[in-house]
């Protein structure tokens, strides 16, 4: 019963465009409460060096995480620029403003990751045309 559930979860997550087979990997998202904690395993998160030296360095990701993950996660970045509109929209602006093309992969990466928990938390399969409503 739970590998069907398990093989249901991968079928829903792979209609996701840009991440095909790849998205094997991803699992456990039960460990987790919210798509901020799967990103910082990932080692998807901004950290910015503060201390120190006066000359405060420039922000990196985290290289704290699962680091297999986050190489799948930015490969799939690659496919989901071609594919996904959502996620070349957010390349091309981030591209636009002057950020460099890597910083604007690793956004589309951490995008596909939260993509990924809402599916898997949710149980819906993706919808490119649906847009959240955010309570005020």
């Amino acid at each position: 019963m739970a590998l069907q559930l398990n093989q249901d979860l991968l079928t829903r997550l792979k209609t996701i465009l840009g991440t095909g087979q790849n998205i094997n990997y991803v699992s456990g998202f039960d460990r987790f409460t919210s798509a901020a904690e799967l990103c910082s395993y990932a080692g998807l998160t901004p950290t910015t060096r503060e201390s120190g030296s006066p000359a405060r360095g420039r922000g990196r990701i985290s290289k704290v995480g699962n680091r297999k993950l986050r190489n799948l996660l930015i490969l799939c970045s690659f496919n989901a620029c071609k594919h996904n509109k959502a996620c070349r929209e957010l390349y091309e602006r981030i591209v636009n403003k002057g950020k460099s093309k890597k910083l604007a992969l690793i956004a589309v990466a951490n995008k596909l990751l939260k993509h990924c928990f809402t599916i898997a938390k949710s149980g819906r399969p993706y919808d490119e045309s649906y847009v959240s409503v955010l309570p005020k």
